[in-house]
């Protein structure tokens, strides 16, 4: 009996040990098959997770923001231990003591689906088996990724710390609202910072890896308020939270942004504009945009905050004048459904249309739908302000009247206006406006548009338009470096040439002729004429040099055609803008930017524009009165004598030429307008000693913009209003004479030499260099023919010239004091 026994016991110790055997060969032959090809959990250690890139104004204010996933990264021994417990109570309560898995978690779950009959399948993944899903693995439930998670939980468990694994976790984990790792949640929830967490709020945010939809604090707030509820009870159980502490916090409302309890962090945040998103697209392309969106770089903007509302606004009123003189309505397009617009939820529909709200024109501007229409009045329901009227007196610019031109659930733009409410309307005509520092480039300011959220198209750097008359200083330019100077006669007459399109006879914008008279007046008078005769005089091929060596083109892609020296081909404003800047500086390269510096997310400077050596920067201390010694690199694109005499040439044009009527600076002041064909495209660059700044005006699609349109009536006093501004804060004075020159008194009119001491409306001191000497009488003629059924030259304005013939047998005027420097009458087409 006793041996029967005794064989029965061995027979199933026998049984159960090669049982055990074989179940313990199964488990290893599985985890050895799925663990031959698993991602490498190394990389963990050297893992940086996508982070906001930020932009910061120069005074440190963040003014945007850009990301793929709003994240901000927290390392581990910045974040308090109140957040880490109350995850660990709701996810993970063994973390600490565990090795990467928890099998009585794993056998807990299983006999709830076993009893549930597969209804009630809940994770038991801890905390580090959560991170190599969320990290390496697929999110789905198959036992298979749950094998490989123990798997790789257990290698990381041996290559990472405890503290470590938190910190991927917790900066890792998605937790709604577009917020990624508790930093950015805990901004997002509530606007705090980790540190001003209180326990409930804590253990709000760990309420939400299970799934955020399902604990969204306004739709479901009660479900959110219970499993906020059974943290705090968890984090009380593990002895994180003392009873006192427990029942109070216990009792706290669920308070949150997206309930209206606390304000968002987006209300500091100024709404996104033209300046932030063109650097976002120019570091895109510098650094790729993978790492612009996800690299966590801090970007140092040159904006200065003060003038880019004035810039905006400088802009948009001359945008809206023009507007509201076409006496034309075209509201938003936008439309509510009449039976909501008049009854209870027109609010609500309202915030859902999508229209401009970054509008401040004379106060800001309110989205709002029309409630009812009337002969006299059209009632309101105005975004934020509740219920208003529009009075008939309000629409006296417009054709019509409210019947004609109003709906009932039509939405509108209204500003306020004395006591009462106004309609505004987002102009059809756009344009664009750059300021920066002439000295570095620095964009100061920048405007691509009316409204950046009704386009946000960037017509100060992406629209390419016809410079016009703009683009003449680099005309001018090349002929002052060839041995032109500014008292040089160029004979405006008429010519024809021959094209492949047929006969091109330019004209004068006055279609008048002027006879021979000095490029100064040229330049003032933007006389197309002299213009195109210099340009063939000198050369197209020298011209498009210039141009290109400024930066107006792209090396070898300016047209070397006639029609290119009136600024026919297309360029933007940014680019225009820069170039006179070098003029302004006396000749000097200039880069332009709209950033300062970039660091990584480490704080290392990864771009600095400013590549000037402080000679006397590491030292101690300097002498008293003497401040430190900035040496300049940079290249010098045109001779500082050409250079002023060009300013001085272009001072003409704002002090008694075509921008002389808008344009009025307490301080020297110099500049060029520009006015293309058919009035489609205006323009206006000018300059100051210290800033440069640049208007644009014109429809998306050219289309003539009417009678009057000029760059003196329309970018001039967009460039007034921003400048009188701007020379408050940044000064100006009188542009540096450079060396080896001298003035001599000429007549603007005729280029004749005066005495030292004449004076009157007809006298400038020109600037000649030195051993410069003009030669009297000698003539040039460029060798075109002047059109036989054109009138040769109209004599405008001064004394009865003399009639000469030229050297193709054609006769000419003469102004009667034409006897100093070169007499030209080169051609063009």
């Amino acid at each position: 009996m006793f041996r029967f026994i005794l064989s029965f016991f061995g027979g199933i110790f026998t049984t159960l040990t090669m049982g055990l055997l074989a179940i313990a060969l199964s488990v290893g032959a599985i985890f050895y098959i799925y663990g031959r090809d698993l991602p490498s959990h190394e990389s963990l250690a050297q893992y940086t997770p996508p982070t906001i890139s930020r932009i910061y104004s120069g005074q440190g204010q963040i003014i945007d923001e850009f990301a793929r996933e709003r994240r901000l990264f927290a390392p581990a021994d910045t974040i308090p231990d109140l957040i880490k417990q109350a995850f660990i109570s709701a996810e993970d309560k063994n973390f600490y003591t565990h090795e990467g898995y928890d099998l009585r978690g794993i056998a807990a779950a299983a006999i709830d689906a076993v009893r549930s009959r597969g209804r009630d399948v809940r994770g038991a993944s801890t905390i580090t088996q959560q991170v190599m899903k969320n990290f390496l693995l697929s999110g789905d439930r198959q036992a298979e990724r749950k094998i490989k998670e123990i798997i790789l939980a257990s290698r990381i468990e041996e290559t990472l710390d405890k503290e470590k694994i938190l910190e991927l976790y917790l900066n890792e984990i998605f937790l709604g609202q577009n917020s990624y790792g508790v930093a950015a949640a805990s901004q997002t929830y509530f606007n705090k910072t980790l540190g001003e967490l209180t326990p409930h709020e804590a253990a709000f945010l760990a309420s939400l890896p299970k799934a955020p939809s399902d604990y969204h604090p306004v739709r479901r707030k009660d479900r959110l308020l219970a499993r906020r509820n059974y943290v705090l009870k968890e984090m009380h159980d593990n002895g994180y939270l003392t009873q006192a502490v427990y029942d109070s916090e216990r009792g706290q409302p669920l308070r949150s942004v997206q309930n209206g309890d606390f304000e968002s962090f987006k209300e500091e945040l100024p709404p996104r504009d033209y300046f932030t998103d063109e650097i976002r697209r120019q570091l895109s392309e510098n650094f790729g945009e993978g790492e612009f969106f996800t690299g966590g770089l801090t970007v140092r903007a040159t904006i200065d905050q003060e003038m880019q509302p004035i810039a905006a606004d400088s802009l948009r009123t001359e945008l809206e004048n023009y507007d509201r003189s076409r006496s034309t309505w075209r509201g938003t397009g936008k439309k509510i459904d009449p039976q909501i617009a008049t009854g209870d939820g027109w609010q609500e529909a309202l915030n859902d249309v999508t229209v401009a709200r970054d509008i401040d024109l004379n106060g800001r501007w309110y989205p709002s739908v029309v409630r009812e229409v009337g002969d006299q009045r059209i009632v309101l329901g105005i975004e934020g302000q509740g219920i208003g009227e529009v009075p008939r007196a309000d629409i006296k610019w417009l054709k019509g009247d409210f019947v004609a031109n109003f709906d009932v659930g039509d939405v509108v733009h209204v500003r306020q206006r004395d006591g009462g409410w106004s309609l505004r309307q987002v102009p059809a005509v756009q344009g664009g406006f750059v300021a920066m520092d002439v000295n570095t480039g620095r964009v100061i300011a920048m405007q691509g548009g009316f409204s950046y959220q009704n386009s946000v198209f960037n017509r100060a750097t992406q629209a390419k338009r016809q410079p016009g008359s703009s683009f003449k200083p680099f005309v001018y330019a090349a002929a002052l470096d060839s041995g032109y100077t500014p008292a040089t006669i160029i004979v405006d007459a008429p010519i024809e040439i021959n094209t492949p399109q047929g006969m091109w006879r330019p004209k004068n914008a006055s279609n008048q002729y002027y006879g021979p008279t000095p490029m100064r007046t040229g330049i003032e008078r933007s006389r197309n004429l002299m213009t195109i005769r210099l340009a063939q005089e000198v050369g197209m091929e020298t011209v498009a040099s210039y141009a290109e060596r400024f930066g107006v083109y792209d090396r070898g892609q300016m047209g070397k055609f006639l029609a290119n020296s009136l600024g026919s081909q297309e360029t933007t404003l940014y680019q225009m803008v820069a170039a006179y800047a070098m003029f302004a500086n006396g000749g000097e390269r200039v880069k332009p930017t709209l950033v300062d510096r970039v660091q990584d997310r480490y704080g290392k400077t990864v771009y600095r524009h400013d590549e000037r050596q402080c000679a006397d920067c590491q030292l101690a201390s300097l002498d008293p009165g003497y401040g430190p010694r900035i040496a300049s690199n940079r290249e010098r694109v045109m001779d500082p004598i050409t250079a002023y005499q060009l300013t001085s040439m272009m001072r003409g044009v704002v002090e008694r030429g075509t921008a002389a009527r808008t344009v009025n600076l307490p301080v020297p002041t110099a500049g060029k307008t520009g006015t293309t064909n058919d009035n489609k495209d205006v323009w206006f660059v000018g300059f100051t000693s210290n800033i440069v700044a640049g208007c644009y005006i014109g429809f998306d699609t050219p289309r003539d913009m009417g009678r009057g349109a000029s760059g003196g009536g329309m970018c001039g006093p967009v460039f007034q209003r921003f400048m009188l501004e701007a020379t408050k804060k940044y000064g100006g004075g009188d542009f540096d004479v450079p060396p080896g020159g001298h003035f001599i008194k000429i007549d603007r009119f005729t280029g004749a030499r005066l005495s030292d001491d004449a004076s009157g409306e007809s006298v400038v001191a020109e600037y000649f260099r030195d051993g410069e000497e003009p030669l009297f009488g000698l003539m040039f003629d460029g060798g075109f023919a002047m059109g036989a059924d054109l009138p040769l030259v109209e004599e405008v304005g001064r004394a009865t010239g003399r009639e000469v013939t030229t050297s193709t047998g054609k006769k000419a005027t003469v102004g009667p004091k034409a006897n100093f420097g070169t007499l030209s009458s080169g051609g063009l087409y």
